[in-house]
C-alpha cells in the first residue's frame, strides 16, 4: 500500500512521518485491498492545546474511508483516528462478505 504524508504549517519530523506510515500500514492486516493512504498532518493555532490535527483518507476498491481527530500530540491523535478507519474497515468487510453471500 501507497502512503502519502503531508504536513501542513510545519515541517514534521522523520521519526513522527516513520510511526505514522508503520501505524497505517498495519490496516491491511484487517482488509488487504486498500489501494492507498492520504495522511494530512496540520498544526492549529500553535499556542493553543489540542493544535494538532490527523486526517487519513484511506482508498478501497468501490469507496472512500475518512477520518480525522485533534489532540495534544500527533501520535495519540493519529492512534484515535486508526482506531476508527480499523471499524470502518471491518465494517466495510462485513457489508462485502454479507452482499457476496446473498
Amino acid at each position: 500500500m501507497k502512503v502519502q504524508v503531508q504536513s501542513i504549517h510545519f515541517d514534521a519530523d522523520v521519526k513522527l512521518i516513520e510511526f505514522i506510515e508503520k501505524k497505517v500500514n498495519k490496516l491491511t492486516t484487517f482488509y488487504d485491498r486498500i489501494i492507498d493512504a492520504e495522511v494530512f498532518l496540520k498544526l492549529v493555532k500553535k499556542e493553543a492545546k489540542n493544535n494538532k490535527v490527523v486526517e487519513i483518507k484511506i482508498n478501497v476498491p468501490g469507496t472512500t474511508l475518512f477520518a480525522l481527530e485533534q489532540g495534544d500530540s500527533f501520535e495519540a491523535a493519529a492512534d484515535t483516528v486508526l482506531e476508527a478507519l480499523k471499524s470502518q474497515l471491518k465494517k466495510h468487510k462485513e457489508k462485502l462478505v454479507t452482499s457476496h453471500s446473498l
